[in-house]
């Protein structure tokens, strides 16, 4: 019988940049209980284990967990790897941390500076950072936000960039383009000095860099990575040169970081399984039937596309900028939503 086990903290975290704006989403509507989700399982067939992976032993078959009660070997026959990734930078609340108390904390902390703040750089363009810079100047008109786009364009030149940045600019934030950060330090009033790679210095109340993702593999051989440092899957999501593992989420080599992608992974590695099991061929592990890329710019409006085809503002606030998605959290945390 396979042994079943899962890298797991206390509780499941649904990221939302809106959290960063104080008052508006309560804890409970961002931190679920996961454990709860799994009752219904047969405990002679499924075992919950709060730990961190710290390594996996291929030749014996047993995966390393570092628990509070001490560290354990769990024995395998069919493994997935699905630890996630983190933020890049370690004390912005972006991704999960070591644990539901210090992610809590960092976000409380996060959404008091900015709070307390007149002068707000948001660094990285991308999703994160655009959805941050928005959620702010939405909120407080009397704070400058300043966003910084390491190129020409927002989300890496999308074909939903324009938009974004006129929906974004129509708030009030300030775009810097081909301003891409050579390092920060703070300073001793309270501020933080933003050094820009053309030499331009700015300062600022406060620094929220979204740059990034760190995919949690430091616990796997090197020979399983590519040089991102990313595990490295075929089309069945299977960890190249090894039997009987697979991998999905933001630790995989591709196509890239998404939970709409997630669960398409998620339900490809359980079907592969299945077939292994049945000693059947595995099948390739299919993603979105088009690429649905939505980006909110605070709480009414937004601008995305499904495909190539542009939407409304509308239809982005009615898919995500209404909830940031927060309302399928429970059904997540329960497994109700499969």
């Amino acid at each position: 019988m396979a042994h079943a086990t899962a890298r797991a903290c206390r509780r499941q975290r649904h990221t939302s940049v809106r959290a960063v704006v104080p008052g508006i989403i309560k804890d409970e509507q961002i931190f679920q209980p996961i454990e709860s989700g799994f009752a219904s399982y047969p405990k002679e067939s499924f075992e919950f284990v709060l730990g961190t992976a710290t390594g996996l032993d291929v030749a014996r078959k047993a995966a390393l967990v570092s628990t509070p009660s001490g560290p354990r070997s769990l024995p395998y026959d069919y493994l997935v790897l699905a630890t996630g990734a983190r933020s890049a930078s370690p004390d912005m609340p972006w991704k999960s941390a070591n644990s539901h108390e210090e992610t809590l904390s960092l976000l409380h902390e996060t959404a008091e500076k900015v709070k307390e703040a007149k002068h707000i750089v948001v660094a990285g363009a991308g999703p994160t950072g655009v959805e941050c810079a928005a959620e702010i100047r939405f909120e407080y008109k009397d704070k400058e936000v300043v966003l910084l786009s390491a190129h020409e364009e927002v989300l890496g030149g999308d074909t939903i960039a324009k938009g974004v940045e006129a929906e974004v600019a129509r708030l009030g934030v300030q775009v810097k383009r081909n301003a891409r950060v050579r390092s920060s330090r703070p300073l001793p009033g309270g501020q933080t000095e933003v050094t820009l790679m053309t030499g331009e210095v700015i300062k600022t109340d406060l620094y929220l860099p979204t740059m990034g993702i760190v995919p949690n593999t430091e616990y796997l051989d090197a020979s399983l990575l590519n040089k991102h440092k990313y595990v490295s899957v075929d089309e069945c999501m299977r960890v190249k040169g090894v039997d009987n593992i697979w991998a999905c989420g933001d630790i995989v080599s591709y196509p890239r970081a998404g939970f709409m992608l997630t669960d398409k992974q998620a339900a490809g590695v359980v079907k592969n399984i299945e077939s292994t099991i049945k000693g059947k061929e595995q099948s390739a592990v299919k993603g979105m039937p088009v690429d649905v890329f939505i980006c909110s710019t605070g709480r009414s409006r937004g601008a995305g596309r499904v495909g190539w085809v542009k939407v409304p503002s509308l239809f982005v606030w009615a898919a995500k900028g209404k909830t940031l998605g927060l309302n399928w959290l429970q059904r997540y945390a329960e497994g109700t939503q499969w």
